[in-house]
């Protein structure tokens, strides 16, 4: 993303040809027992362009400081960590008894 938190044209192109060979792939896939309708070397390059697509995605994101662990959280999605006040827990702790 550049700086405005916006992707970039690289980035915009990368997702564009990621999603368009999705669907190629989705389309064409046949039912159980049926013969595929691309060749086994059309289906490979396929998986390249992928791979390509991957890299350069990671590349892109560690160019701009984004880790490899980050990854979008959705709304309805639990979250796997949270946030407790240091005061929440200083008031909630009692004194020591004194003999």
């Amino acid at each position: 993303m550049t700086a405005d938190n916006k992707p970039s044209k690289e980035q915009r192109t990368l997702l564009v040809m990621r999603k368009v060979l999705s669907a190629i792939v989705r389309e064409t896939t046949p039912n159980p027992g049926m013969r595929h309708v691309l060749s086994d070397a059309t289906r490979e390059d396929i998986r390249m362009c992928f791979g390509l697509i991957s890299a350069r995605e990671q590349e892109l994101a560690q160019e701009s400081g984004i880790t490899a662990q980050e990854r979008p959280r959705y709304p309805d999605q639990p979250k796997q960590s949270s946030v407790i006040s240091i005061d929440a827990l200083k008031k909630n702790k009692t004194p020591p008894e004194t003999n």
